[in-house]
């Protein structure tokens, strides 16, 4: 079973530089000392904040530094750009008809990266 994540959760992005908090809108949730995560708290700069800086060759910003460095790679500031809910999320968990996320969930970045839950938020509610 994994940890239910909530609200102030750290995520990371393979190519980001630095951990940052999930940040989950107390809207149309169950809260307990912050509001549950659903498969749809995956809107960039909303949900999911910048990563420091982004060093994945699909970026536009960075291929085009590094190529101006003659091929040095050369990060630049991560701007998120997610298309997709996380996915899987809780089978049997809805909150406000939604799945639950769950710890084990993961979101993918249009520019390559993986993001993935370092810490729920909370450790004390375990869903499927």
């Amino acid at each position: 079973m994994g940890m239910c994540v909530c609200g102030n959760a750290i995520i990371m992005c393979s190519f980001g530089a630095a951990p940052t908090p999930l940040m989950v809108l107390p809207v149309k949730k169950a809260i307990t000392s912050q509001p549950i995560a659903t498969i749809l708290d995956n809107k960039p700069m909303v949900n999911i904040q910048p990563f420091g800086m982004c060093s994945c060759m699909g970026n536009p910003q960075v291929a085009a530094a590094t190529a101006a460095a003659l091929g040095v790679l050369t990060p630049m500031p991560c701007i998120p750009n997610i298309a997709a809910p996380w996915a899987p999320g809780s089978p049997t968990v809805l909150v406000g008809n939604t799945p639950a996320l769950n710890n084990s969930s993961k979101l993918m970045c249009m520019w390559g990266g993986v993001i993935q839950i370092s810490a729920p938020g909370q450790f004390t509610i375990q869903l499927p």
